[in-house]
Formats: C-alpha cells, sequence, structure tokens
C-alpha cells in the first residue's frame, strides 16, 4: 500500500531551507554607477572625457601661468582682461556655460557677495566679473592651484577671528587701488540645495566699497536638459571630498551650465551695521537661488532696506 503523502497546516506555514547560502548581491545606483546623470553616460566614455579635460586644462593653465606673470610686472589691467580670459577658456574645456542675468556694476571698487557652493563658482564668476578673488588661507597651500590664484590677485584669508581684523586690512587696501572684491560670506561651501547663514565679519570692508552687490550662483543644467536635486552633488564640492576627486567625478559627465543673477547694487551706508547688510543680502541672494532651483524664470532682486521703527 502507497503511503500518501498530506502536508498540515503547521508544515505548510513552516519556511523553507534556502538553498542559497549568501544573500543576494545588487549593485548600487549612485552617481558613481551607470546612472550618474539624467543622460547616463558609459564609463569608458566618461573617463576617456575627463582624462581629455584634465590634459587639456593642464595644458593651457601652463600656457598661461608665464603670460600672466609677465602681464603682473607690466603696467595697466592688462593682467586682469587675461585673467577673465584664463577663466572663459577652463569654462569652455570643461564644458561649463554661463548665463548672466543682470549687470554688474561698474562704480569701483564694487564689493561682491555672493554664495558658495564649489570650486566651479569662480570659475563661473572669474568669466563675469573685474575684480579679485578672496579665498581661504588653505588654498594657498594647494600645488598649483596655489600658483594660478597668486596670479590672479587672489587675497588669502584665514577663517579664525583672531586674524580676521588684519586680514580686512588687507582688502581694505586692494579696494582703496580701485580693485573690486569677491566675497563668500557663508565661510565654507554648502551643497547646493541652500544658501548658508552669511558671517556679518566678512563684511566689515563694506565701508570701503562705494556699492555692494548680492550675486546668485545655481548651476541648474546637466548635459542640456534641467539638473534636479540627485544632480547637485556632482556640482558641489562640500565635506571632505579633495578636489581632485570632485573633478574627475564631474568631468565624467557631459558639460553643464551655470547662472549668475546679478542684483541690484545697494548703498552700504544705507544699512545701520554689517549684520543688517549681510541678512539683506542673503536674503535676495537665497530667494533667487530657490527660484532657479525650481527651473523657474529669476531676475534681479532689489535687498531690503533696514526698517525705521516710528
Amino acid at each position: 500500500m502507497e503511503a500518501t503523502a498530506r502536508l498540515t497546516a503547521s508544515d505548510a506555514l513552516r519556511p523553507r531551507r534556502l538553498l542559497r547560502k549568501s544573500p543576494i548581491q545588487f549593485s548600487s545606483a549612485d552617481p558613481e554607477g551607470l546612472w550618474g546623470d539624467v543622460l547616463g553616460f558609459r564609463r569608458l566614455g566618461g573617463r576617456f572625457r575627463a582624462s581629455r579635460r584634465l590634459v587639456s586644462i593642464l595644458a593651457w593653465t601652463f600656457i598661461a601661468i608665464p603670460i600672466q606673470a609677465l602681464l603682473l610686472v607690466l603696467p595697466g589691467r592688462a593682467n586682469v582682461a587675461f585673467g577673465q580670459v584664463y577663466f572663459r577658456v577652463l569654462c569652455w574645456l570643461i564644458g561649463l556655460k554661463v548665463r548672466v542675468v543682470g549687470e554688474a556694476s561698474r562704480q569701483a571698487p564694487v564689493l561682491f557677495v555672493s554664495n558658495h557652493s564649489s570650486w566651479l563658482d569662480v570659475l563661473a564668476l572669474g568669466t563675469t566679473l573685474d575684480a579679485c578673488f578672496v579665498a581661504k588661507s588653505e588654498v594657498g597651500q594647494w600645488p598649483l592651484i596655489r600658483t594660478v590664484a597668486r596670479l590672479g590677485r587672489t587675497l588669502f584669508v584665514s577663517r579664525t577671528r583672531t586674524a580676521t581684523k588684519g586680514e580686512a586690512g588687507v582688502i581694505r587696501e586692494r579696494m582703496g587701488q580701485g580693485d573690486s572684491v569677491i566675497l563668500f560670506p557663508e565661510g565654507t561651501t554648502s551643497d547646493g540645495g541652500r544658501v548658508l547663514p552669511f558671517r556679518s565679519a566678512f563684511l566689515s570692508v563694506a565701508d570701503h566699497a562705494r556699492q555692494v552687490q548680492p550675486v546668485s550662483v545655481v548651476f541648474d543644467r546637466l548635459g542640456g536638459l534641467p539638473a534636479c536635486r540627485r544632480d547637485r552633488p556632482l556640482f558641489a564640492w562640500y565635506g571632505d571630498t579633495d578636489i581632485f576627486t570632485h573633478f574627475w567625478r564631474l568631468a565624467r559627465h557631459p558639460g553643464g551650465r551655470a547662472t549668475i543673477v546679478l542684483h541690484d547694487p545697494v548703498d552700504p551706508a544705507d544699512y545701520p551695521d554689517r549684520k543688517a547688510l549681510a541678512a539683506a543680502c542673503s536674503e535676495v541672494i537665497a530667494r533667487a537661488c530657490a527660484t532657479m532651483r525650481q527651473n523657474r524664470p529669476v531676475v534681479p532682486l532689489r535687498a531690503p532696506l533696514p526698517r525705521i521703527p516710528a
């Protein structure tokens, strides 16, 4: 007589033994993988693109260094014009287009106040504004970048409060010579999704500027299409990521676009103190950045004046 196999309710609910001894491994889909941007890039093609851009940038930089060194010795402002040419060629080599909304103030010296999310801000603003940058002192210790920054008349400042007063005097001296200055009052780079609070101590030099002009910078295109939230880490350089790693990750992708909004300049004398000026500039910069991140049309804004109590 054959035995008939019957499953009881408890047997049916009993879990069967897994034949696979190790769990299934899934590949990650992060910006380093195959789905890094809106177009999707191929690993081999991306590496070739990054290598080509790196070699081109190094070649152009080594050509520009002796030219700019000579122009710095000669009288006139030819070194300033060549500095803008240098940045424009860099943007072209890296595939970065720059769109400018508004007009830069010509009443030098001007203190340009901008948000800061990446080293790409320097390239984009360098093509647009006739001004020198204020950078953290650590930049003056980086190989090659240190040389390029010094040839561009960059002012290096420390982030410590004890050194702020002395370095503010250096910035005032440069502005006293008629040079405009580009300042990043956030004191560091953000993740590209917000504007960090401004440090009012950086605006202590505003009393030597004829005008203060807020500037908004957002990277709003990648591969010809609107950049979305997941694309922001490709442009933003923050945290502990070194500059070469960030460049290599970005350079593998198709070109992008930076939109610069030059807001209406203001008279620093219209504000009672530097905190009020910093708050007003931060407000208009943040509003314009939020508008551009939503891929909406943007126009230059006017910084609000302080309210006078009745």
